[in-house]
């Protein structure tokens, strides 16, 4: 009986072993056959030889040659990457090593004044046709009945007595006022200064809607090889194209005054800011040096000419900045006898209370500190003093206007002051203003004559409102900075002095800056051959570079 239950045991143990070694191999089998998917091969032979439980190699070694093929496909997936990247890398450092390079010329990037367009016609601008650009010889002419209304003019005028000693401290001296007409009336020739200025030829051409007129002298002769500089050279207030006259010859014939070996030689271009002298003046608001500049860049592409050196003092200084400032590529160099920078920075005001001790610290030299200080007096008391002047001018430029229009007398003192004081401070204490010591009065009456005979005083004060109502400081345009070559003539006289250090905030190529051994605001006009010399030297390094 034992024997039988022990038998029966064994055979329900058997089977219950048989069993869970089938339920082993279907479960083997499934996660086998989830894995086989991914082999290539016979998957149904595959999955009957892992059914049988009693092959342990055989499952070894498909395991092992599955583990091989995922290594190869691994390996050959890490081939394509490495191939892939091979060419993914440069292209991407290229890409981000051009984004940089175009970031760092934007930081780099000059930033120029648009040039824009304008119109200063008479009435609204036609539509219809297309502007005169022809270029027209002008010849200046008088008449009788123009030098007799001047006569009477003068033969009517009233004088005021000047204070005792007061010389010119309360401006143009009344007693050498009427020396001054005096010989305007009786010993000035008028027809003959009129054959003076026509000695250069004139022009007039049209331009935003005024005709603007400019004189344009070329050399006699030129060295065979040796090319033409031209050269654009600009006034301010209150000259004229007149102003030229003398430094003309020892620009467009250095030879023949012994100037240089004959390496240089200019053709000269002087225009008439609009407003001025024979330019038309403006007949719409906002005419300031911006459209100025702008015409002038118009007139030299209209001569011809794709690169020209500029020239300026005064008004003429920032007009042609505003050149540089608009049109770098067109202009190969500048060259200036002042320089304005307009409203103090931190930084300004720091250089000027330690140039006073320690000018070699913020980088004034000796002279600079001779010429700047003491500052209030020089920059503030002084700048006072000469400035009532512009205040007018740049509010309410027609009403004083009316009597200079009116007075040829009134309009030679208000203007003949300037040329007193501003070619030399110590002309101040002097009688006759100093004037006959740097000029003839040929010369400073025929200036006179050039605002008198055109009626261009009043358009000429206008130009003040319109620069100095839209920018009291004349800076706003030092933020384009100037980046062309740049030579700067230093006058030991002019009303102010900026330091080389100073300068360099505004312009960023200066290649000369000369300590002028004399002279003063009208530097063409007073000192023609030192400037002609610096003008040179200037060109000459440009040239060079």
């Amino acid at each position: 009986m034992d024997d039988v239950g022990l038998s029966l045991r064994q055979r329900h143990c058997g089977r219950e072993s048989q069993q869970r070694r089938n339920l082993d191999c279907v479960t083997w089998s499934s996660v086998q056959a989830k894995t086989s998917r991914h082999v290539a091969g016979d998957s149904s032979k595959c999955l009957e030889e892992r059914l049988v439980p009693d092959q342990p190699s055989a499952i070894a070694l498909d395991t092992s040659t599955d583990t091989q093929r995922k290594l190869k496909n691994l390996k050959h997936r890490s081939f394509e990457y490495s191939q892939k990247n091979a060419v993914l890398v440069p292209v991407a450092a290229l890409g981000v090593g051009g984004i940089l390079i175009c970031w760092l010329r934007s930081r780099h990037k000059i930033k120029t004044i648009e040039m824009g367009d304008g119109w200063w016609g008479s009435g609204e601008r036609s539509l219809k046709g297309r502007e005169d650009d022809s270029i027209r010889p002008f010849k200046i002419e008088t008449s009788d009945k123009e030098i007799e209304d001047l006569h009477r003019r003068l033969d009517q005028a009233r004088y005021t007595p000047h204070v005792e000693g007061a010389a010119f401290h309360y401006g143009f001296n009344s007693s050498y006022l009427k020396e001054v007409v005096s010989y305007w009336r009786n010993q000035f020739d008028w027809r003959k200064q009129v054959e003076v200025l026509n000695k250069y030829p004139h022009f007039h051409t049209t331009i935003e809607g005024i005709d603007i007129h400019f004189i344009h002298v070329k050399p006699s002769y030129v060295p065979h090889g040796r090319a033409v500089q031209p050269l654009l050279m600009v006034h301010g207030w209150p000259g004229s194209f007149y102003e030229f006259y003398k430094i003309i010859p020892l620009l467009t014939e250095p030879a023949k005054h012994g100037l240089n070996e004959g390496d240089l030689v200019f053709e000269v271009i002087c225009p008439s800011i609009p407003g001025y002298g024979f330019s038309e003046a403006p007949h719409q608001q906002g005419f300031d040096s911006i459209a100025t500049a702008r015409i002038f860049h118009k007139l030299m592409k209209r001569l011809g000419f794709k690169e020209y050196y500029i020239q300026g003092g005064d008004w003429g200084s920032r007009i042609t900045t505003n050149m540089a400032q608009m049109l770098p590529q067109s202009v190969r160099g500048l060259h200036l006898n002042i320089v304005f920078l307009g409203k103090q920075s931190l930084g300004r005001l720091i250089s000027i209370m330690l140039g006073a001790y320690v000018p070699w610290l913020v980088g004034l030299s000796r002279e600079d500190a001779r010429r700047v200080y003491p500052f209030m007096q020089k920059n503030v008391y002084d700048l006072l003093r000469e400035s009532g002047y512009l205040h007018i001018q740049a509010t309410k430029p027609d009403t004083a206007g009316c009597g200079l229009n009116d007075s040829p007398v009134g309009l030679a003192a208000y203007i003949l002051e300037k040329f007193s004081t501003w070619t030399d401070k110590s002309f101040l204490h002097k009688d006759d203003g100093g004037l006959e010591s740097k000029y003839s009065l040929d010369e400073l009456l025929t200036n006179v004559m050039i605002y008198w005979v055109t009626s261009s005083i009043v358009s000429s004060m206008r130009y003040y409102k319109e620069n100095i109502s839209k920018d009291p400081n004349l800076n706003a345009y030092n933020r384009f900075g100037v980046h062309v070559p740049t030579g700067i003539a230093a006058f030991p006289q002019e009303i102010v002095h900026t330091p080389r250090t100073w300068a360099k905030d505004v312009y960023k190529n200066i290649v000369t800056y000369s300590y002028m051994p004399r002279g003063g605001h009208f530097a063409a006009f007073e000192e023609p051959k030192l400037l002609a010399q610096d003008i040179m030297q200037f060109v000459r390094k440009v040239e060079q570079m």
